[in-house]
């Protein structure tokens, strides 16, 4: 019975471990046992820690064995660690999660979750059972730049789409509170994709909580910049995208599904914010500590508990917040 051990975002694993066993896998907890072992992490830094840091993951797996990443990386990235896994004669395989509907009370069923797979052929058939059980749909590709690139383009598409959605809502649902605007209180807004349709149903049924949250999506976001960013590129919208998030974090919204981004919104009131634990004041505490604008790179990741004034500068009030 092949055995694979786990090291990343717990979550993650709690919700897919189940269905791996029942695929005939055993769950070790020591990495140097494991046959595969599989890594997810939600943003860059804690992704090379694992693999490359002092007490990394590659120098613990035992010879012949494979392993398997689910994290959202850079293409670069996904390429050094597959060069350096490779060099330690073990098998790498890189199979990046996607989301299809992000706000699911149960993102992570298998129906639910694809990837673009690659790999060497003999780890690839090594890891072929483990990725049927947590994948319903998969994609083989060419190598590991590629399967990142994909999930980067999927990313922003999503994204878009989420993000619009939820805007054209806000937008609505605002013009309806206005007096001006009482002829149009029993207008409905039609879904123009899969993903508005998801978003804009959870919204209406006031569901904020989601096995995938606002800290996945901006790490997947964070990788899709800076892939951009390798290829020197800049992709603004992306970028704001990242910012909305980033503001829905820092009051309090990490865990949060991304359709929360609604409670940002100037239509919405303290109160409704404060019943799904949000705090303006975090925020407003943030915008007003300092007028220096920061003159640094901003690393596009986020931790909660370490979140200081740094990480944000001036521009970021021009998108439109409103605190309330």
């Amino acid at each position: 019975m092949p055995v694979f051990a786990y090291r990343g975002y717990t979550p993650l694993i709690n919700a897919i471990e189940k269905r791996i066993i029942k695929a005939g896998f055993t769950r070790e907890g020591e990495i140097e046992l494991a046959d595969i072992v599989v890594t997810f992490c939600t943003n860059l830094t804690e992704l090379e820690d694992l693999y490359f840091g002092e007490d990394g993951i590659v120098d613990k797996m035992k010879p012949g064995s494979c392993a398997l990443d689910l994290s959202a990386c850079t293409p670069n990235l996904a390429n050094e660690m597959n060069a350096v896994v490779t060099l330690s004669d073990l098998g790498m395989v890189t199979a990046p999660l996607m989301v299809k509907n992000q706000v699911s009370d149960d993102a992570f069923e298998r129906a639910n979750l694809s990837c673009f797979a690659s790999g060497d052929e003999g780890p690839l058939d090594s890891c072929k059972a483990l990725l049927e059980a947590i994948y319903g749909s998969i994609d083989y590709v060419r190598n590991a730049s590629l399967s990142q690139l994909a999930r980067a383009s999927n990313t922003l598409q999503k994204t878009s789409e989420m993000i619009s959605a939820i805007e054209s809502y806000s937008l609505l649902s605002g013009a309806k509170h206005s007096i001006s605007s009482l002829d149009i209180k029993d207008f409905t807004l039609d879904a123009t994709s899969p993903e508005a349709f998801f978003v804009l149903q959870a919204i209406k049924e006031e569901r904020f909580e989601s096995a995938f949250t606002v800290e996945m999506l901006m790490g997947e976001l964070s990788a899709a910049i800076m892939t951009a960013d390798d290829n020197e590129m800049i992709i603004p919208q992306a970028e704001a995208a990242f910012h909305l998030l980033e503001l829905l974090a820092v009051i309090g919204g990490s865990q949060k599904s991304p359709a929360a981004l609604a409670l940002v919104y100037g239509n919405v009131d303290d109160k409704q914010c404060e019943r799904y634990g949000l705090d303006w004041s975090r925020a407003e505490s943030l915008y007003g500590a300092g007028d220096d604008a920061c003159d640094h790179d901003h690393a596009y990741g986020f931790d909660e508990d370490s979140y200081d004034d740094e990480m944000f500068d001036e521009g970021i009030t021009g998108f439109g917040y409103s605190s309330n």
